[in-house]
Protein backbone atom coordinates (compact mmCIF):
# COMPACT_ATOMS: atom_id res chain seq x y z
CA UNK A 1 0.00 0.00 0.00
CA UNK A 2 1.36 3.43 -0.93
CA UNK A 3 1.84 6.14 1.74
CA UNK A 4 -1.03 8.06 0.11
CA UNK A 5 -3.36 5.10 0.54
CA UNK A 6 -2.17 4.68 4.12
CA UNK A 7 -2.90 8.33 4.88
CA UNK A 8 -6.33 8.03 3.27
CA UNK A 9 -7.02 4.99 5.44
CA UNK A 10 -5.90 6.86 8.56
CA UNK A 11 -8.21 9.77 7.82
CA UNK A 12 -11.06 7.37 7.10
CA UNK A 13 -10.55 5.80 10.52
CA UNK A 14 -10.52 9.21 12.19
CA UNK A 15 -13.78 10.03 10.40
CA UNK A 16 -15.30 6.76 11.69
CA UNK A 17 -14.05 7.55 15.19
CA UNK A 18 -15.79 10.94 15.26
CA UNK A 19 -18.92 9.48 13.74
CA UNK A 20 -18.99 7.12 16.72
CA UNK A 21 -18.66 10.09 19.07
CA UNK A 22 -21.54 11.94 17.41
CA UNK A 23 -23.75 8.85 17.50
CA UNK A 24 -22.76 8.00 21.09
CA UNK A 25 -23.49 11.47 22.44
CA UNK A 26 -21.69 13.36 25.16
CA UNK A 27 -21.06 10.99 28.03
CA UNK A 28 -18.25 9.28 29.91
CA UNK A 29 -18.84 5.93 28.19
CA UNK A 30 -18.40 7.40 24.71
CA UNK A 31 -15.34 9.28 25.91
CA UNK A 32 -13.71 6.09 27.27
CA UNK A 33 -14.36 4.38 23.94
CA UNK A 34 -12.89 7.34 22.05
CA UNK A 35 -9.68 7.29 24.11
CA UNK A 36 -9.33 3.53 23.71
CA UNK A 37 -9.78 3.68 19.94
CA UNK A 38 -7.49 6.67 19.57
CA UNK A 39 -4.77 4.87 21.52
CA UNK A 40 -5.10 1.88 19.20
CA UNK A 41 -4.85 4.14 16.16
CA UNK A 42 -1.75 5.88 17.50
CA UNK A 43 -0.10 2.61 18.40
CA UNK A 44 -0.93 0.58 15.34
CA UNK A 45 -1.28 2.82 12.30
CA UNK A 46 1.63 3.72 10.05
CA UNK A 47 0.32 7.27 9.60
CA UNK A 48 -0.15 8.18 13.25
CA UNK A 49 1.80 11.13 14.63
CA UNK A 50 4.19 8.85 16.51
CA UNK A 51 7.54 7.75 15.12
CA UNK A 52 8.34 4.01 14.98
CA UNK A 53 10.61 4.49 17.99
CA UNK A 54 7.87 6.21 20.00
CA UNK A 55 5.44 3.41 19.21
CA UNK A 56 7.75 0.88 20.82
CA UNK A 57 7.30 2.49 24.25
CA UNK A 58 3.85 4.01 23.76
CA UNK A 59 1.69 3.40 26.84
CA UNK A 60 -1.33 5.46 25.82
CA UNK A 61 -2.42 9.08 25.69
CA UNK A 62 -3.23 10.84 28.95
CA UNK A 63 -6.63 12.49 29.43
CA UNK A 64 -8.35 14.42 32.18
CA UNK A 65 -11.42 12.75 33.67
CA UNK A 66 -14.62 13.34 31.73
CA UNK A 67 -16.48 16.45 32.88
CA UNK A 68 -20.05 16.70 31.54
CA UNK A 69 -20.13 20.43 32.38
CA UNK A 70 -17.55 21.01 29.65
CA UNK A 71 -19.72 19.64 26.88
CA UNK A 72 -21.32 22.75 25.42
CA UNK A 73 -23.89 23.26 22.68
CA UNK A 74 -23.50 26.83 21.48
CA UNK A 75 -24.90 29.17 18.85
CA UNK A 76 -22.35 30.69 16.51
CA UNK A 77 -22.12 34.47 16.66
CA UNK A 78 -21.54 35.46 13.04
CA UNK A 79 -21.57 39.19 13.72
CA UNK A 80 -17.79 39.40 13.58
CA UNK A 81 -15.17 40.95 11.38
CA UNK A 82 -14.31 38.20 8.88
CA UNK A 83 -10.61 38.91 9.01
CA UNK A 84 -8.02 36.61 7.47
CA UNK A 85 -5.19 35.76 9.86
CA UNK A 86 -1.81 34.40 8.85
CA UNK A 87 -1.26 32.06 11.79
CA UNK A 88 2.18 30.84 12.77
CA UNK A 89 3.03 27.17 12.36
CA UNK A 90 5.04 25.22 14.93
CA UNK A 91 7.79 24.96 12.30
CA UNK A 92 8.63 27.63 9.75
CA UNK A 93 5.69 29.04 7.84
CA UNK A 94 2.15 30.29 8.23
CA UNK A 95 -1.35 29.20 7.31
CA UNK A 96 -4.33 31.35 6.36
CA UNK A 97 -7.35 31.23 8.66
CA UNK A 98 -10.51 33.26 8.11
CA UNK A 99 -12.47 34.18 11.21
CA UNK A 100 -16.14 33.55 10.49
CA UNK A 101 -17.72 33.49 13.93
CA UNK A 102 -17.32 33.31 17.67
CA UNK A 103 -18.73 31.22 20.48
CA UNK A 104 -19.51 32.62 23.93
CA UNK A 105 -19.72 30.58 27.11
CA UNK A 106 -19.14 30.66 30.86
CA UNK A 107 -16.12 29.15 32.59
CA UNK A 108 -15.95 29.23 36.39
CA UNK A 109 -18.69 31.87 36.28
CA UNK A 110 -16.72 34.13 33.95
CA UNK A 111 -17.64 34.93 30.33
CA UNK A 112 -15.32 33.50 27.68
CA UNK A 113 -15.08 33.89 23.92
CA UNK A 114 -13.32 31.81 21.28
CA UNK A 115 -13.07 32.59 17.58
CA UNK A 116 -14.05 30.05 14.95
CA UNK A 117 -11.95 29.88 11.81
CA UNK A 118 -12.26 28.52 8.30
CA UNK A 119 -9.02 27.01 7.02
CA UNK A 120 -8.18 28.60 3.68
CA UNK A 121 -7.03 26.27 0.96
CA UNK A 122 -8.39 23.28 -0.88
CA UNK A 123 -11.48 21.89 0.82
CA UNK A 124 -11.37 24.24 3.79
CA UNK A 125 -12.91 23.32 7.13
CA UNK A 126 -13.99 24.63 10.52
CA UNK A 127 -11.08 25.00 12.92
CA UNK A 128 -11.31 25.67 16.67
CA UNK A 129 -7.91 25.86 18.37
CA UNK A 130 -7.41 27.21 21.89
CA UNK A 131 -4.84 27.57 24.62
CA UNK A 132 -5.82 27.75 28.29
CA UNK A 133 -4.03 28.30 31.59
CA UNK A 134 -2.85 24.67 31.70
CA UNK A 135 -0.78 25.20 28.53
CA UNK A 136 2.92 24.53 28.93
CA UNK A 137 2.44 22.52 32.12
CA UNK A 138 -0.49 20.11 32.18
CA UNK A 139 -1.22 20.44 28.46
CA UNK A 140 0.73 21.19 25.30
CA UNK A 141 2.11 24.72 25.27
CA UNK A 142 1.07 25.45 21.70
CA UNK A 143 -2.58 24.82 22.48
CA UNK A 144 -5.09 22.12 21.62
CA UNK A 145 -7.79 21.60 19.02
CA UNK A 146 -11.49 20.91 19.60
CA UNK A 147 -12.59 20.97 15.96
CA UNK A 148 -10.65 20.49 12.74
CA UNK A 149 -13.23 19.31 10.25
CA UNK A 150 -10.82 19.21 7.31
CA UNK A 151 -9.31 16.21 9.14
CA UNK A 152 -12.70 14.89 10.31
CA UNK A 153 -12.48 16.11 13.93
CA UNK A 154 -16.15 17.06 13.92
CA UNK A 155 -18.40 16.82 16.99
CA UNK A 156 -21.53 17.79 15.05
CA UNK A 157 -24.45 20.11 15.69
CA UNK A 158 -27.64 19.99 17.71
CA UNK A 159 -30.63 22.07 16.59
CA UNK A 160 -28.38 24.29 14.51
CA UNK A 161 -25.95 24.89 17.38
CA UNK A 162 -22.33 23.77 17.45
CA UNK A 163 -21.24 20.97 19.78
CA UNK A 164 -18.06 22.10 21.56
CA UNK A 165 -16.98 19.35 23.94
CA UNK A 166 -13.68 20.16 25.60
CA UNK A 167 -13.45 16.57 26.82
CA UNK A 168 -12.47 15.71 23.25
CA UNK A 169 -9.83 18.45 22.96
CA UNK A 170 -6.67 16.93 21.54
CA UNK A 171 -3.05 17.78 20.87
CA UNK A 172 -1.84 18.73 17.40
CA UNK A 173 0.58 16.30 15.78
CA UNK A 174 3.57 18.52 16.55
CA UNK A 175 3.00 17.91 20.27
CA UNK A 176 4.26 14.35 19.80
CA UNK A 177 6.95 14.72 17.19
CA UNK A 178 8.75 17.80 15.79
CA UNK A 179 8.61 16.17 12.36
CA UNK A 180 5.12 17.65 12.07
CA UNK A 181 4.20 21.30 11.54
CA UNK A 182 0.90 22.53 13.00
CA UNK A 183 -1.03 25.79 13.33
CA UNK A 184 -0.73 27.21 16.84
CA UNK A 185 -3.69 28.73 18.66
CA UNK A 186 -3.81 32.47 17.83
CA UNK A 187 -3.65 34.90 20.73
CA UNK A 188 -7.36 35.76 20.53
CA UNK A 189 -8.07 32.13 21.48
CA UNK A 190 -5.88 32.15 24.59
CA UNK A 191 -7.98 31.70 27.73
CA UNK A 192 -6.73 32.89 31.11
CA UNK A 193 -8.54 30.16 33.04
CA UNK A 194 -7.72 26.43 33.01
CA UNK A 195 -9.77 23.86 31.12
CA UNK A 196 -8.95 20.54 32.73
CA UNK A 197 -10.64 18.39 30.15
CA UNK A 198 -9.45 16.54 27.09
CA UNK A 199 -5.95 15.40 26.29
CA UNK A 200 -3.07 16.22 28.57
CA UNK A 201 0.56 16.85 27.62
CA UNK A 202 2.17 13.91 25.83
CA UNK A 203 4.03 11.73 28.31
CA UNK A 204 1.89 12.79 31.29
CA UNK A 205 1.08 10.09 33.80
Amino acid sequence: MSPFQELTDYRRRVAELYRGVREGGGNAHTHRWFVQERNALFRGHSQSALSPQQKQTFAGLSYFSYDPALRLVLPVDTGVQTEVLEVELSQDGRVGLQRFGRIHFQLAGQPQTLSLFWILGYGGGIFLPFRDATGGAETYGGGRYVLDTIKHADLGQENGKLVVDFNFAYNPSCAYNPHWSCPLAPSENHLRLPIRAGERAFGSV
